[in-house]
């Protein structure tokens, strides 16, 4: 990748997340609505193996966010069940928490790892990510809770 491509990148980057650094919710819904992972069925991720976009008549409220789903049955699972079906940290980047920010995603760039679903900003953030996979996990874990307020809900 030449220098100027590299360097746009990273503005890009900074640009779109830079909204995102000031948030601290427990869940990624953007600016401008309560919708996680951008509307997309986090269930379908482990039932399809794919991303399948929400419908908002299977929509459920959890940590303050509204998240969809593909039909009454994956709604219904969720509900059994949401810590097992969220994706990691909220829906925020993986590859960003670990190093102790939030970023938006691309709900088509996903990895499911020992049954938990982790999102990523992009391809090639990913492939970052990949590199050093069990240890961004462990400082995502650690920063997760001390950059949202994650704690309020587990703490009820």
């Amino acid at each position: 990748m030449n220098k100027f491509v590299k360097y746009l990148s990273v503005v890009v980057f900074t640009l779109f997340t830079l909204p995102a650094f000031a948030l601290d919710d427990a869940v990624n819904t953007g600016i401008f609505n309560d919708t996680a992972i951008e509307g997309y069925d986090t269930v379908a991720y482990f039932t399809q193996g794919k991303p399948v976009k929400g419908d908002k008549k299977f929509q459920f409220l959890w940590r303050d966010a509204n998240w969809r789903f593909a039909t009454q049955k994956n709604l219904d699972l969720f509900k059994q069940n949401p810590e097992m079906y969220a994706a990691q940290y909220g829906g925020y980047c993986a590859w960003a928490m670990a190093a102790g920010k939030t970023a938006g995603i691309d709900p088509n760039v996903w990895y499911i790892e020992d049954a938990k679903l982790y999102l990523n900003y992009n391809k090639n953030v990913q492939k970052e990510w990949f590199e050093a996979l069990q240890g961004d996990i462990i400082s995502a874990d650690k920063n997760y809770p001390e950059i949202t307020d994650v704690n309020t809900y587990l703490s009820h």
